[in-house]
């Protein structure tokens, strides 16, 4: 017992940290998601470090930020037109599309909205299938160190993605249209504030603020995703470059089979299985699904607060 005494304080305060900075990220900006959802929401768990990123943030707080404000960006944007050919080609060909298997955690939940993507670079974890197939491109996101990711990403005609952050605020997102409906049915929401993709056109917003997207028209949207380092300042900055370097790299998921897979999607799909029955309880038995649920955290709270 005098183990755990010891051993559940340090567990308090941690828990107290989790909550303080919780709150603030569910209060940051206008938008936020329902009490209960954020409460198992990833980005609650990846609060304490996302608020020190938001700390030492060298960018305004605000959802959509100035594409100018990033110098390096403008090389990609003055080469859409080679983006936009080797993305049209891959879409042709087929290779533009969701994962096969549980191979690809950190976007699994928008496959099955329709929406798919092809990895052109991802936090240096290896994609030999994008040198091969888009060489132009790659070699232009090559010579741009601040550029962590990059993506070709589909989002088809009726397909949408939820409301949502991402789990790490170690980067911000740049969307470049390519091939786009170039109006106002298919558009990005980002903390309440809507714009929509235009050919030729970049848009840069905080991923960590809740956004969520739609296509409404006839067309199919592709665009090119790019994932640019955060300015920060401070120690935050070589801090957040190991977890890019720790992090973000094991997150890698391949284009094809036979492609490479970060260590993150390795254990994804050993328990995806699980998750999988979990959640089928949705359908089947959501007062059973929403037992299980509380009384998992119930439990977990009750262990961190329990005397002794």
């Amino acid at each position: 017992m005098l183990f755990l005494h010891y051993l559940l304080g340090p567990t308090r305060i941690a828990l107290g940290l989790i909550a303080v900075s919780a709150t603030y990220v569910h209060f940051r900006g206008k938008a936020r998601l329902p009490f209960t959802r954020q409460l198992t929401d990833h980005s609650t768990f990846a609060a304490p470090y996302n608020a020190l990123v938001h700390l030492a943030s060298r960018v305004p707080a605000k959802p959509f930020l100035d594409p100018a404000a990033f110098p390096d960006m403008s090389v990609v944007t003055a080469n859409w037109q080679v983006f936009r050919e080797e993305g049209l080609r891959l879409l042709a060909d087929g290779r533009v599309r969701a994962a096969t298997g549980d191979t690809d955690l950190g976007f699994h939940s928008f496959f099955k909205h329709g929406w798919k993507r092809f990895y052109l670079k991802w936090y240096d974890h290896p994609l030999p299938s994008a040198q091969a197939l888009c060489s132009r491109s790659t070699e232009i996101l090559r010579d741009i160190p601040s550029i962590k990711g990059a993506m070709f990403a589909v989002l088809p005609p009726n397909a949408y993605l939820g409301r949502h952050r991402d789990p790490f605020a170690v980067a911000l997102r740049y969307h470049l249209g390519l091939r786009t409906p170039n109006e106002r049915r298919c558009w990005i929401q980002v903390d309440g504030e809507r714009r929509s993709w235009v050919d030729g056109e970049a848009l840069v917003f905080d991923e960590s603020y809740l956004h969520e997207a739609w296509n409404g028209s006839e067309i199919t949207r592709l665009i090119l995703l790019c994932d640019i380092e955060r300015p920060l300042t401070g120690p935050m900055r070589s801090v957040n470059r190991w977890v890019m370097r720790r992090v973000m790299r094991a997150t890698g998921a391949p284009n094809e089979d036979g492609e490479p897979i970060g260590a993150i999607n390795r254990f994804y799909s050993r328990i995806a299985g699980l998750q999988t029955a979990i959640k089928g309880l949705k359908s089947t038995n959501r007062p059973l699904y929403e037992a299980q649920k509380w009384a998992t955290i119930g439990g977990v709270l009750a262990l961190m607060l329990a005397p002794y």
